[in-house]
């Protein structure tokens, strides 16, 4: 009688070991398994951002690819290894859960990353040198089977990449029992712990790792990030016994499909006329029930999906959700789909933010890095601003900001999630304004002393002069960004919480994917006579590409500006139908990667 209340006081509710048994609290979770899930995402930190911050140069400088195609190498790879988030995801939730995702997507980016070094230390791999003698017509052009071999890893790791970053987070916050108190503070440590562990990844990929590939050599550099992965791997894989591991909960995007299908599929039917005859979770013998949400008149196509049909049994449950959902599966996809025109507006930010990591770099490639007589800074070392403008935003934001407007706004939380957002987006305007300003000025110094032919040349103008488009795009992240995952996390509903971390990394997907289709479009117009895009960049206009940039951006600014002023946030919404909205989420730290 006296070992049950010890053995229920000792597990954890939803938890368990390795071996399936209940997991206790003494034995399992907490942070010395948090530890390895930060340890290993530090070091995967700091091999993606090693790898991508001067990709650019790699592509130009060794591969021999014009300034446009390497460009769009970067933010395609960028889109992709963020919109496979969704993907790792879906088939976390559904199917392998977080640990098995986490250990098998490692393996999958450890395996591409170790392509990638290979790739450079195999002389047939890349093109042969330039003359240094001659112009830049006289690199060749990597072939069609280095190209594949390129390809081939980059796309590797991004799948990986994709895999690790849908379920990390996630994993780490299961180490920690939100339905205790302690352990639920320890936990929005562990969110805090994240967030300093990805940003000292960072660090040390912008500073240490691209000096090694700059001034030891990229064989070095990338076996560096190999070696990483494998490490952070083999830590990840020697805290399996002492791991706790959550059941799978299934994919919202199952959740949305079956709305819209069951919605399809009785198209043709009436809705009746009072919505408490349509199916909804008081219905269901299951027990297993969500808190049920109150019906709007949105979008009532969708309610077509609660509709009892006579012609089904009356048994129907969520088992066969593919033909009837509750009406409160529905509510929480019309939430979804309210979201969407902030969501879509937001997408702006990350075609800018990509820019630091592709032109923004190769105008450094032609300026003068001196920093003192001897120290030579890397152009992609540049990145360390946009990094520290984060981290120095950030705390002057809570400590200054945030007392500043919550007396003027009447918030006690400072600024709303989308005035956030705006503050934002107005920083990336600014950031590809002075982007745009100081080309003209580094064209205008390479004009004046006759080094517009020779794409060698440097310019003898500080690649300092690049660091106010940094810091602005940095600041404007660090309220974009979090902007966004309060949003998202807010507005979400509790039966679908994965989907904001889905929502969150789509945006940062699509906005490199659209910085591509861009210096596609771009570069086509523009042509060969007077490109915008040169693979010389001292005989382009990459100022008119920033002005381009500057203009979306602002027409984007207008209409996010007005799909927030007719948002009504959830919770306003439900306290006018009389419900008490708990804010239970805690943060899903998925989004800081």
């Amino acid at each position: 009688m006296n070992s049950l209340p010890e053995t229920t006081s000792e597990t954890i509710p939803d938890a368990w070991d390795f071996k399936g048994r209940p997991a206790l609290r003494s034995q399992s979770g907490g942070w010395t398994s948090a530890a390895m899930i930060l340890g290993g995402e530090a070091m995967e930190r700091m091999m993606t951002l090693g790898i991508v911050v001067n990709l650019v140069t790699y592509l130009t400088g060794t591969m021999h690819l014009g300034n446009a195609s390497s460009a769009n190498i970067v933010t395609n790879f960028l889109g992709t290894s963020f919109m496979l988030c969704l993907l790792g995801g879906f088939v976390a939730d559904t199917f392998l859960g977080r640990y098995l995702t986490i250990a098998i997507f490692a393996a999958v980016q450890a395996t591409g990353v170790t392509i990638l070094a290979i790739s450079t230390v195999i002389r047939s791999l890349h093109p042969p040198k330039c003359n240094p003698n001659t112009d830049s017509s006289s690199c060749v052009p990597a072939n069609g089977m280095q190209l594949m071999v390129l390809y081939l890893a980059l796309y590797i790791t991004a799948l990986g990449t994709g895999g690790l970053k849908s379920s990390v987070s996630g994993f780490g916050s299961d180490q920690f029992d939100d339905s205790d108190k302690s352990e639920r503070k320890q936990m929005i440590k562990f969110f805090n712990w994240f967030f300093f562990s990805i940003n000292i990844g960072s660090l040390a990929a912008v500073t240490v790792l691209v000096y090694i590939q700059d001034h030891v050599g990229r064989e070095w550099g990338y076996g560096i990030c190999a070696f990483a992965i494998v490490i952070a791997l083999i830590v990840f894989l020697s805290g399996t016994r002492r791991y706790r591991f959550k059941k799978l909960v299934g994919s919202p995007l199952t959740q949305i499909a079956a709305v819209f299908v069951a919605a399809w599929r009785k198209r043709h039917l009436e809705l009746p006329s009072d919505s408490s005859l349509l199916f909804n979770v008081d219905d269901i013998a299951d027990g297993q029930k969500k808190p049920m949400l109150p019906h709007s008149k949105q979008f009532r196509f969708l309610d077509k999906a609660a509709i009892k049909n006579p012609e089904m049994p009356e048994e129907t449950t969520r088992e066969r959700r593919w033909y009837l959902a509750t009406l409160t599966d529905v509510e929480e996809v019309k939430q979804v789909i309210r979201m969407l025109p902030i969501w879509a507006t937001t997408i702006m930010f990350w075609t800018d933010h990509a820019q630091m990591i592709t032109f923004s770099v190769s105008q450094a490639t032609t300026m003068d890095g001196h920093i003192g007589k001897s120290f030579i800074i890397p152009p992609a070392s540049l990145t360390v601003f946009l990094v520290g403008s984060i981290l120095l935003v950030v705390p002057i934001y809570d400590r200054i900001i945030v007392p500043i407007t919550r007396k003027f706004l009447n918030n006690p939380h400072g600024m709303t999630p989308l005035q956030r957002i705006a503050v934002g987006l107005s920083f990336s305007i600014l950031a590809m304004i002075a982007a745009a300003v100081t080309e003209i000025k580094r064209l205008r110094s390479a004009e004046s002393r006759g080094l517009t032919d020779d794409p060698n040349a440097q310019i003898p103008m500080s690649v300092l002069r690049l660091v106010p488009q940094f810091l602005l795009v940095g600041a404007g992240e660090a309220f974009t960004y979090i902007g966004q995952l309060d949003f998202f996390l807010r507005e979400c509903p509790k039966g679908m919480k994965t989907m904001s971390t889905g929502l969150f990394l789509s945006t940062l997907s699509l906005g490199f994917f659209f910085s591509s289709v861009l210096v596609t479009i771009v570069h086509k117009v523009t042509g060969h006579s007077s490109p915008w895009l040169a693979n010389n960049l001292n005989q382009g206009r990459l100022y008119n590409f920033y002005w381009l940039l500057a203009i979306l951006s602002a027409l984007n600014l207008v209409a996010f500006l007005f799909c927030a002023k007719g948002y009504v946030y959830k919770e306003k919404r439900l306290a006018e139908e009389g419900i008490d909205l708990l804010q239970e989420e805690e943060p899903d730290a998925a989004c800081h990667a």
